[in-house]
């Protein structure tokens, strides 16, 4: 009998909000509900699936300087590239209350005023509940999506093997000053800001559960100081590569090998059912 298909992966976008705090350089991340059936009580950034309605013919006119030409040829497909962002924007609204948009007069939304923030969770529980659509939002407060602010900074894939698999690309924007995350309580159960050198080192101690692209990116984001320094660099950046991992297991166990890693080449389908948890590049099930 010949060997199923291997999965599709869906299109999902992520997004680390950054800003500056105590300690320096700080990024956002959300703990997934204990009981989630996709990597339960792990801590992650705002993001999720691309969604039919995040590339909707009304989308490009809600993007403020990013038109959708340019972002597919910056993600490297030939279209629907702007629903990438459209969904990160979406889904950082949904999972931390945090709406990447400016209005009429090109000021970042703020929702210091408790009127508006009130108006605003309102919105939020509507979109995530799939009662109104992001478009719909912006439509009604006069508001655009911040796409020119938010930057491409990774392209990660899901091994062949686990039974749901994500194409997903990884954002990074400046968190607004006057919108502070709050997680959903549904999907997400605790919001944190930590420094990324922080997060790693809680996470070799076990003190944090995170996935191996998580921990990639916080490697990859650790060694800028300030916000303003990552943006700087996320902005320049002329091509980012994909990133397939492969699962292999000999007698050492499972290990993850990256594009470049001896061996990688030679792994035929890289199945790896079940592995979320991992320690360096090794697999914990």
């Amino acid at each position: 009998m010949s060997e199923p298909a291997p999965l599709v992966p869906r299109d999902a976008a992520t997004v680390m909000l950054v800003r500056d705090g105590a300690t320096g350089l700080e990024v956002c991340m959300l703990r997934r509900n204990l009981n989630s059936d996709f990597v339960g009580g792990a801590y992650v950034f705002p993001g999720g699936a691309v969604d039919p309605a995040d590339s909707a013919p009304a989308v490009e006119a809600i993007c403020a300087a990013r038109t959708e030409p340019d972002a597919s040829k910056q993600l490297g497909i030939e279209s629907g590239g702007l629903a990438f962002w459209v969904a990160a924007v979406r889904e950082c609204f949904e999972e931390a209350g945090v709406l990447l948009a400016i209005d009429a007069n090109d000021q970042v939304v703020s929702l210091a005023d408790a009127d508006t923030a009130t108006r605003f969770a309102q919105w939020r529980r509507q979109v995530d509940h799939g009662e109104t659509s992001l478009v719909e939002v912006c439509a009604a407060e006069q508001l655009r999506i911040m796409a020119g602010d938010i930057y491409y900074f990774a392209h990660w894939i899901t091994p062949v093997g686990p039974s749901r698999r994500y194409d997903t690309r990884f954002f990074v924007a400046a968190a607004p000053p006057e919108q502070r995350p709050v997680h959903d309580d549904r999907e997400t159960i605790a919001t944190i800001w930590i420094n990324p050198a922080e997060a790693l080192r809680r996470q070799k101690a076990h003190e944090l559960e995170l996935i191996f692209p998580t921990i990639r990116n916080l490697e990859a984001i650790s060694r800028f100081e300030t916000a303003g320094e990552l943006l700087a660099a996320a902005a320049a950046i002329d091509e980012v590569v994909t990133i397939l991992p492969r699962v292999v297991s000999d007698a050492d166990g499972m290990r993850i090998l990256l594009p470049g890693d001896p061996g990688y080449d030679e792994v035929i389908d890289g199945k790896g059912e079940g592995g979320t948890r991992v320690e360096g590049r090794e697999i914990a099930r």
